[in-house]
């Protein structure tokens, strides 16, 4: 596939189904629950700017996605960060620089929108997703994820 055949894009609320299909593609388990609470708040709340990218093939089908926040603060004070908690590429497509190009857009309209750090969260046992994210300029950051099994 030719890079050039891929159209980076804002994700709108019609992208639900496509970014359910992919999801489910991945992880093998279906998840429409969790994505109606995201593009709730992705498109319904006043307190987020829109941030979330698909990947287009040239047919127009949806092959990939990125979601993440971009708070805008108590007060409507901005906050100069946002995380990336989502990302999804269709196996079908995957090894072929999608992500890539994804997380690069999305960098670059974080910076356009004035963010300075981006957070993201990877399972630590998950090496793919480590070295996905470290080629793509993330580094390991210095505060530590705690939590407490109840």
């Amino acid at each position: 596939m030719d890079k050039n055949a891929i159209h980076i894009r804002m994700m709108t609320a019609d992208d639900f189904d496509a970014v359910v299909r992919i999801d489910k593609k991945v992880l093998n388990v279906s998840r429409p629950d969790y994505y109606t609470a995201k593009f709730e708040k992705l498109f319904k709340s006043v307190d987020y700017l829109p941030t979330s990218l698909v990947a287009e093939d040239d047919a127009g089908t949806v092959v990939g996605f990125v979601m993440g926040e971009l708070f805008m603060g108590e007060y409507g004070i901005f906050k100069q960060e946002a995380t990336l908690d989502t990302i999804g590429i269709d196996p079908d497509y995957q090894q072929r620089g999608i992500g890539k190009l994804l997380i690069k857009e999305f960098l670059n309209y974080c910076r356009r929108v004035g963010v300075k750090k981006l957070n993201t969260l990877v399972n630590l046992d998950d090496s793919k997703m480590i070295h996905f994210f470290n080629k793509n300029a993330f580094t390991p950051s210095k505060t530590v994820n705690l939590e407490c099994n109840l």
